[in-house]
């Protein structure tokens, strides 16, 4: 099928539900008594840990490679690790071959499991120009179909049902959320739970959660306009990507805020979903968490989705 290069519709998400349910697993939510104490409010936590490959991002590229041409034999794409393995299982699930350019920097285990699933890794710098001028090497040495790992409408949609899936276990629970908080990084996940919100629970607040090292979708809200990454600092090795065209496009409207934390908060909401949820995450996950415990004001007496990212994680 074509999926038009536009913001996603309701039926589309809909749509990617409904074939991204086929292929990927439903991920449990999560509460600890401790934390919300802690917090004064109701935390669910939709623990994409525990998703195939280790993280949301196999929604996405499930959803994205359903949407090709079977004569489409190979995939490429440019990852810090959790796409990369995504799409690379993806495509072995399709009996296609997955092409990644990888920074120099990306952790071993997101390495490795690239491999694992059949991936062929070209690294390159660990920055976005070099990233983007690999992957463009790769599509023409091998005529793959390039898939974006974030700035692409069938990320979006794909990355939306995590989000549409989260609200349908919370309502069979008699919960609905006051408020959503994912982070953000390249926004495909940020910018499909913005469109489902919108859809699906328009009273619902979407918060993103960003390190203060890679702020730049913090900058671009306030600028008006999407500003580039500068020089990355963070332990969230998977948010230190700038925030795509499209996704910023979807989320400058739809946003409540941006809420910036500390490597140190990081750092302390790890220990917290390490300790109380009995859990483990790679730190990018925590990062929603840690804008919770920095801007516990925002959050009073209410019902929050935490979106964790995954699991993906050297140790």
């Amino acid at each position: 099928m074509t999926f038009p290069d536009r913001i996603p519709t309701r039926a589309q998400l809909e749509e990617a539900l409904e074939v991204v349910g086929r292929s990927v697993h439903r991920t449990p939510l999560l509460r600890s008594r401790r934390i919300d104490e802690a917090l004064g409010c109701c935390v669910m936590f939709k623990c994409e840990n525990f998703q195939k490959t280790g993280s949301f991002k196999a929604r996405g590229a499930v959803f994205a490679l359903s949407t090709l041409e079977p004569e489409i034999e190979s995939v490429a794409t440019h990852s810090s690790g959790n796409h990369g393995q995504a799409l690379a299982w993806a495509a072995q699930q399709s009996g296609r071959k997955a092409y990644i350019a990888v920074p120099n920097n990306a952790p071993q285990v997101k390495l490795a499991a690239m491999r694992e699933y059949g991936g062929e890794i070209l690294l390159c710098a660990p920055t976005a120009a070099a990233r983007e001028a690999a992957l463009q090497q790769l599509v023409e040495m091998h005529g793959a179909h390039a898939v974006p790992p974030f700035d692409d409408f069938r990320i979006v949609a794909g990355q939306s049902t995590v989000f549409q899936e989260a609200l349908s276990q919370m309502r069979l629970e008699g919960k609905e959320p006051h408020a959503v908080v994912a982070p953000v990084g390249g926004g495909g996940l940020m910018a499909g739970t913005a469109l489902a919100a919108e859809y699906f629970a328009p009273d619902c607040a979407v918060w993103a959660g960003e390190p203060e090292g890679a702020d730049d979708t913090a900058r671009s809200m306030v600028a008006g306009q999407r500003l580039p990454m500068i020089d990355p600092q963070t332990i969230a090795d998977g948010l230190r990507t700038g925030i795509g065209v499209r996704n910023f496009g979807v989320l400058q409207p739809r946003l409540k805020g941006v809420l910036r934390v500390s490597d140190a908060e990081i750092l302390g909401a790890l220990r917290w979903i390490n300790q109380a949820l009995k859990i483990v995450v790679e730190p990018s996950c925590a990062v929603p968490l840690a804008a919770l415990f920095r801007y516990p004001e925002y959050f009073q007496a209410q019902t929050v989705l935490v979106i964790l990212s995954g699991g993906n994680t050297d140790g």
